[in-house]
C-alpha cells in the first residue's frame, strides 16, 4: 500500500471521459475521449484501502488479485502489475470494458465513498502491458499427446481453450460464425467493444497453438458424435442463444426481431461483412422491448444507424441511485446507472409493459390516427394486419404493484407507440442443443442448459460444458471464471492431475443477473 492515506487525500472519483455525443453517434468508436495512461491514473489508484479482508476479491468470481494491482497501477509497475492480473483473467481489456464490476460493487470504500475505480485500473493495466509489448505468447514447455475439441468462441470457451493450449494439450475451437468471439464479436457493438481487442488476442492463442475452425457448425457440418470419436474430450461452450420470445398477438408481424438478430448485422455491416438478417433502423420508429444492457447496446445501435425515434420499454421501475435496504453491502446493487447510449438520445419508459403489436391498413398514418383506429379495433381482433404485414405500432400500458401482483396493469393508461421495428430483448432462454440431444446425448437440467457436476462434466464421458451453455444467461466475467475452471477440469480428466487453478465451482442453480 504506497500510500496508506490514500483514500483519504482524495475523496472523488474521475471516470474517464466521453467523447461529445454529436461526434460519436457518427461513427462506430469507441465512445470514450479517454483510455488507458491518464494524468489522474495514479492518484485514483491511491484510493485503494488494501483492506484486510478484500471484499473486491470475493465479488469478482476471476479471483482477481485487486488491491495488489491497484498498489502496482500507484506505483507505474505497469508489466509486475500485468502480470499479476493477467495471473487471473485471460482478457482483462474485455472485463475492463464492459464487466458491471461486481468487485467495484464490494469495495469497501464504497461504504461511505465513490468506490475505488478497479474496473478502470485494470482496462489501464492491460493497454500499457498491450502498448509497452508485454504481453507475449505463452506456448507450453512440452507437449502432449491429449486432444481436446472447444466447441463456442464466447469467452468461456476461449479462456478454456487457452489454459488447456498453455497446459500442453492440443485445442481445436470450433465457430459456426464466420469470426472467432461469440457474442463478443457480432453480439456487442463496436463502440462499447472494439473488436481489434478479439483479433490481437485470438493472433496470441493462435501462436501459443490454439487451432481455430470458423464457419463449422457442429451438428450439422460435423457431427456431435464424430466430434467426440475424433477427441479425447470435448467442451460445450456454446452459449444461450436460444431467445425469450414474447407471445403477444400480432408477433407474426414483419418488423419484430430478436436483438441478436438485429446487433449482429449492425457489426456485420461496420466490418465489411454482408448481413445475415438485413436489419436497419434507418429512418424507422424502433421500440426495444427490454430495459437491459442488450437494449441499451440496441437504443446506441439505432441512433448511429439514423432512426426517426427510439423508444426503450422497461417493465420495471426505475433504479434506485443509491443502494437500497434489501441490497446491503458488500452483495452487487441494482442502481440505476445512465448508459452512454442513453445520453445519446432515444427515450426510456419505465414500469411499462407490452399489450400486443399493431399493423395497419396505412403504413404512413400519423400516430394520433393509428391510435384512434387501434384502439377500436385492437379490442375486437387483438391487431390488425396490413396487406403487407408489416408492424406499425405497439399498445402498452403502465403497470405497477396492486391486487394482482407487482406489475399489474393501471387501468386507463393504455395508449399505442409507433413502430416501424421493434426489437425484443428480453433475454434468453437456455442453450440451442437440438443436434447436441439427438447425436451425443446429454442430459439436461430443468431450465434446458447442459447439467454438470461440480467439476464440469456432462452425462456424457469425457464431455464437458461451461459458461452459459451450463450456467444458463449470466456475465462474461462469470463465463471466463468458468472457462478457466472448467479447463482444469478438463485437464485433471485427461492426465490425472493438474495445476491449473479453478477459481469456482460449476453453478448448478439460477443466478439473479445485474442488468
Amino acid at each position: 500500500m504506497a500510500d496508506p492515506r490514500g483514500f483519504l487525500k482524495v475523496r472523488t472519483r474521475r471516470e474517464p471521459a466521453e467523447r461529445p455525443v454529436e461526434e460519436r453517434i457518427r461513427d462506430w468508436m469507441d465512445v470514450h475521449a479517454e483510455s488507458g495512461l491518464q494524468p489522474w491514473t495514479r492518484e485514483q489508484a491511491s484510493r485503494c484501502m488494501d483492506c484486510g479482508t478484500p471484499f473486491c476479491m470475493t465479488g469478482c468470481p476471476l479471483g482477481n488479485l485487486i488491491p495488489e494491482f491497484n498498489d502496482l497501477v500507484y506505483q507505474g509497475k505497469w508489466e509486475d502489475a500485468y502480470h499479476r492480473l493477467s495471473s487471473t483473467n485471460n482478457f482483462p481489456e474485455v472485463t475492463g470494458r464492459i464487466c458491471p464490476a461486481l468487485c467495484e460493487s464490494a469495495c469497501v470504500l464504497g461504504i461511505h465513498q465513490p468506490a475505488t475505480m478497479i474496473k478502470n485500473d485494470e482496462c489501464t493495466i492491460i493497454d500499457q502491458a498491450w502498448q509497452l509489448d508485454y504481453v507475449k505468447p505463452m506456448p507450453p514447455h512440452r507437449l502432449t499427446d491429449m486432444t481436446v475439441a472447444v466447441v463456442g468462441s464466447g469467452p468461456a470457451g476461449l479462456a478454456c481453450a487457452q489454459q488447456l493450449t498453455r497446459a500442453g494439450h492440443t485445442v481445436v475451437v470450433y465457430e459456426r460464425d464466420d469470426a472467432i468471439g461469440g457474442l463478443m464479436r457480432y453480439g456487442i457493438p463496436n463502440f462499447k467493444l472494439d473488436k481489434r481487442l478479439i483479433d490481437r488476442r485470438v493472433e496470441q492463442m493462435e501462436a501459443e497453438g490454439t487451432r481455430f475452425r470458423t464457419g463449422v457448425e457442429v451438428g450439422k457440418d460435423i457431427s456431435w458424435d464424430e466430434l467426440r470419436s475424433r477427441y479425447d474430450a470435448v467442451v460445450v461452450a456454446i452459449g444461450s442463444t436460444v431467445p425469450r420470445d414474447m407471445n403477444l398477438p400480432g408477433r407474426e408481424l414483419d418488423g419484430i426481431h430478436f436483438a441478436m438478430e438485429y446487433l449482429p448485422d449492425a457489426t456485420r455491416r461496420v466490418y465489411g461483412v454482408t448481413p445475415v438478417h438485413g436489419i436497419n433502423a434507418k429512418d424507422k420508429n424502433v421500440i426495444v422491448i427490454g430495459g437491459g444492457d442488450t437494449g441499451s447496446d440496441c437504443l446506441g445501435t439505432a441512433i448511429r444507424q439514423g432512426a426517426k425515434s427510439v423508444t426503450v420499454l422497461q417493465i420495471m421501475p426505475k433504479e434506485p441511485t443509491e443502494r437500497p435496504d434489501d441490497q446491503p453491502w458488500p452483495t452487487y446493487a441494482r442502481l440505476y446507472q445512465r448508459t452512454s447510449s442513453m445520453e445519446e438520445g432515444g427515450e426510456y419508459l419505465y414500469n411499462t409493459d407490452s399489450v400486443n403489436f399493431i399493423g395497419s391498413d396505412n403504413h404512413e398514418a400519423r400516430e394520433g390516427q393509428t391510435e384512434v383506429r387501434v384502439e377500436r379495433s385492437a379490442t375486437a381482433a387483438g391487431f390488425v394486419a396490413d396487406g403487407h404485414g408489416h408492424v406499425t405500432g405497439l399498445k402498452v400500458v403502465t403497470v405497477a404493484p396492486g391486487e394482482d401482483g407487482p406489475f399489474t396493469r393501471q387501468p386507463g393508461t393504455e395508449r399505442v407507440l409507433p413502430a416501424d421495428l421493434v426489437l425484443i430483448s428480453v433475454g434468453f432462454l437456455h442453450p440451442d442443443t437440438t443436434t447436441l440431444t439427438e447425436q451425443l446425448p446429454v442430459e439436461l437440467d430443468g431450465r434446458g442448459n447442459v447439467a454438470r457436476d461440480d467439476s464440469y462434466a456432462t452425462s456424457q464421458d469425457g464431455v464437458f460444458a461451461c459458461g452459459d451453455a451450463g450456467r444458463g444467461q449470466s456475465l462474461v466475467v462469470w463465463a471466463i471464471a468458468e472457462g478457466r475452471s472448467c479447463a482444469a477440469a478438463v485437464d485433471r480428466y485427461l492426465t490425472g492431475d493438474t495445476e491449473l487453478p479453478a477459481p469456482i465451482a460449476a453453478s448448478r442453480r439460477p443466478m439473479a443477473l445485474p442488468r
